[in-house]
């Protein structure tokens, strides 16, 4: 009786529909800039950053400031130290940036692809994260590297702060671990290494960026992230010029 029984279930379990298998897809280009964007540019923050030029002859030059961010358009850096810039502070609106130089008493125009107090990040990388703005992406498969997803990224924007980019993404927490920056042309002009990753407020991100100069061997600078408070909400008011040097 208990043969037939099994016998009959298992004939039944025959004639049922297959069910589809579950998987989960690999996440798209877009979502992938989403997220590097999040993690490198929260919507609003409150930081102190230390960055270390290193150049040519040797010698260092260490720069100390705290940055303040609202939304995906402000942005204001000021700097503390050295004693030769204190004082000196960074706007972006939108698409525009400003540098405040207390001697002068006034604000002076910067570009985007312009040396970021000479060393070997750009006034972009610092003051302008925001890739899905300013480029188009797609993933490229990448054998070397079976641990992260690659990104290859084109400007669409003269803002943008290189003519193309390709990234990498760790698949396990799809944190950003190294980025090459390109000239129209396909030189590479940077390449970066992302490093001692953390939690700030809750959000894990790399607390490190190492910038090497692929066209003056000898540089490259350093940005660390000593606090980041990302629980803020930063009135307008402290994102126009005239509130500069205030």
């Amino acid at each position: 009786m208990l043969r037939s029984h099994v016998l009959t279930l298992a004939a039944a379990l025959l004639l049922l529909p297959a069910l589809p298998v579950l998987a989960w897809a690999d996440p798209t280009a877009d979502e992938l800039l989403k997220k590097y964007d999040s993690v490198m540019g929260p919507e609003n923050f409150l930081a102190t950053i230390q960055m270390t030029a290193h150049r040519d002859d040797g010698t260092t030059r260490t720069y100390k400031m705290t940055v303040l961010k609202k939304g995906s358009e402000k942005f204001r850096l000021s700097f503390a130290e050295p004693a030769a810039v204190r004082g000196q502070e960074m706007l972006r609106q939108g698409d525009n940036l400003w540098v405040y130089m207390p001697n002068l008493k006034r604000a002076v125009r910067l570009a985007n692809r312009d040396s970021f107090q000479g060393g070997d990040f750009n006034n972009a990388d610092v003051l302008r994260v925001n890739y899905q703005a300013d480029y188009s992406a797609k993933t490229v498969a990448d054998p070397s590297r079976a641990d992260a997803w690659e990104l290859e990224l084109h400007a669409k924007t003269k803002d943008a702060a290189y003519d193309m980019v390709k990234l990498w993404l760790r698949k396990s927490d799809l944190q950003p671990v190294k980025g090459e920056y390109y000239t129209a042309s396909g030189k590479m002009l940077r390449m970066a290494e992302f490093s001692e990753f953390k939690a700030y407020s809750g959000l894990m991100r790399p607390g490190k960026i190492q910038m090497k100069n692929m066209l003056a061997t000898q540089r490259y600078s350093t940005m660390s992230w000593d606090a980041m408070d990302t629980h803020v909400d930063p009135p307008s008011g402290k994102f126009v010029l005239d509130d500069l040097g205030k």
